[in-house]
């Protein structure tokens, strides 16, 4: 194998890692204000209504679609910060929740009155929830630009499926026979003439990392790893894993060091099973060869 390998690239990782363009501060404050004014008056409406914070949680969930989810970042801030928009979101947990965060609920009357002291566009919770809806588009904008990329080089001979942006993940049970686990991923690559699957993807953007989220990122990956490749030797079927990551954080810390060691603990007989690419490495170490296990 003479693949260079990631970890290869240590000494000069600044020149692979590619960095977004992102909105300055205050500069998308007026877009924010815009965004949310809705929201915030939602939520005034259903204050007046609501009999007590329990029965403001209750009367948020029977909202539908995006606009519950932006109610319940306004609800955590102002009744329940002890919680998490994940746990709240899950209407089937409601009464646990209440049963078990209830009792610190900010009363209702205070709540009232702290949110009427504010302006009616609240200038600074909109700039809080606009950065939970930006929080996506660097991972968005880097699988469109992946899948761009592959398909100018090999879009002839491979599909790549998957959401190039948001959507759903690919479910590996309904693209691997008999696949058992539950493992979501970004994409898989599939031969076009006999749509074999050759590679399962996953794609991060990391602006910022550190501390104990390196090990929960790069601990996870292995995990995915292990299962996929156990599905793949019981079935004799020379699979790969695709990790594409970018971005600055992967400058922070043992981050590229771990990813490093991520493809050098896959290394078996010789073969590379597990590659990590930024984008500025696909043309460079991306192979024909290394999508059909011939590398």
């Amino acid at each position: 194998m003479n693949l260079r390998l990631f970890g290869d690239y240590k000494n000069d990782a600044s020149k692979y890692v590619t960095s977004q363009d992102r909105p300055f501060y205050p500069d998308y404050l007026e877009d924010a204000k815009r965004l949310y004014a809705d929201v915030f008056e939602r939520f005034g409406q259903l204050l007046s209504e609501a009999q007590s914070s329990i029965d403001l949680l209750q009367r948020i969930n029977l909202i539908g679609g995006d606009l519950r989810i932006q109610m319940l970042r306004c609800f955590r801030k102002y009744v329940s910060p002890m919680t998490s928009v994940e746990m709240l979101k899950v209407k089937t947990r409601q009464q646990v929740i209440v049963d078990n965060f209830g009792p610190s609920f900010r009363d209702l009357s205070d709540v009232r009155r702290l949110f009427s002291a504010r302006p009616s566009d609240d200038e600074a919770l909109a700039a809080v929830l606009w950065e939970h809806h930006d929080r996506g588009t660097p991972g968005y904008v880097l699988t469109e630009e992946f899948f761009d990329v592959f398909e100018k080089m090999y879009g002839h001979d491979y599909l790549i499926a998957g959401p190039r942006r948001a959507g759903a993940d690919v479910q590996l049970a309904t693209v691997l026979p008999k696949f058992a686990k539950i493992v979501p991923a970004d994409f898989v690559i599939l031969r076009k003439i006999d749509t074999a699957p050759l590679v399962v993807g996953f794609a991060h953007y990391d602006s910022d990392r550190g501390g104990s989220q390196e090990d929960d990122r790069t601990g996870g990956n292995q995990d995915k790893v292990e299962k996929i490749m156990a599905w793949a030797a019981r079935r004799r079927i020379p699979i790969r894993v695709l990790f594409v990551n970018d971005g600055p954080g992967l400058l922070l810390g043992s981050m590229w060091t771990d990813y490093g060691r991520l493809e050098t603990n896959n290394i078996v007989d010789d073969e590379l099973r597990v590659m990590v690419l930024t984008l500025k490495m696909v043309s460079e170490r991306l192979s024909r060869d290394w999508l059909e296990g011939k590398d």
